[in-house]
């Protein structure tokens, strides 16, 4: 059975970590057994980073690399109908995601006050003391050193805000009154969506993000769909 190692859930989230949720859902689409053991070690994956996978006596790092790896092993159940155009639309759909929304969303829970404190309790509040005190100081300042290499992070809070939402308005408008990102069945570009949007508008993080995103009936149509679809439970 396929071992998924990622971050305990938080808020009645699956995940809060997107990357980490998106593989989950991911797993539940296609239909594959799997399971999550408890303390999973972010110090043996093998990139640093969670979610990693072990699939017998294989282990892949990366929720993208997983996904693919997925597929080769265990055949494209969700994107081999798909069109050349169609795979080249959910590319730029992802990236939009995971390369500019992403680090708002970062900005958001880990540098803005207000995200922090909450980020701050669901995370390190089971630590013992004085951990508690000491991880999340380090675990923000190693963000916001990512946050300024990758350039947004030397943005005012207004700028990084703005360009979130910005993200959130096309995001909206590509899937339109669609059931799912790419027509009328999903596909594997909805477990990006459902990750982020569900992710935005369900953790108890109030943000300009958030409110962009529950201004849009589609974005919270969409996760509860899916919700309904691959979580019923």
């Amino acid at each position: 059975m396929i071992k998924l190692y990622q971050f305990a859930p938080a808020f009645g989230l699956p995940n809060l970590s997107p990357f980490c949720m998106k593989v989950e859902t991911y797993l539940r689409m296609v239909a594959l057994p799997y399971e999550c053991p408890r303390g999973a070690d972010l110090r043996k994956s093998p990139k640093g980073k969670m979610p990693y996978i072990e699939d017998g006596g294989k282990v892949v790092a990366d929720s993208s690399f997983i996904i693919d790896y997925l597929k080769t092993t265990y055949g494209d159940r969700l994107d081999a109908r798909l069109s050349p155009q169609q795979c080249a639309m959910a590319l730029v759909i992802q990236r939009t995601f995971e390369e500019s929304l992403y680090w708002a969303a970062v900005y958001s829970r880990w540098i803005d006050d207000a995200g922090f404190a909450v980020v701050r309790e669901a995370a390190f509040s089971r630590l013992a003391f004085p951990l508690r005190q000491i991880v999340p100081f380090f675990a923000q300042r190693a963000l916001r050193q990512e946050l300024h290499g990758q350039g947004l992070g030397r943005h005012s809070r207004d700028d990084i805000y703005a360009i979130g939402c910005r993200d959130i308005d096309a995001l909206s408008e590509l899937l339109g009154d669609q059931a799912f990102f790419l027509g009328a069945e999903p596909a594997s570009i909805d477990a990006t969506g459902y990750a982020f949007f569900a992710n935005l508008l369900w953790a108890p993080i109030d943000s300009p993000l958030r409110a962009r995103a529950m201004q849009h009936a589609n974005i919270e149509a969409y996760c509860q769909r899916m919700k309904a679809r691959y979580y019923p439970d």
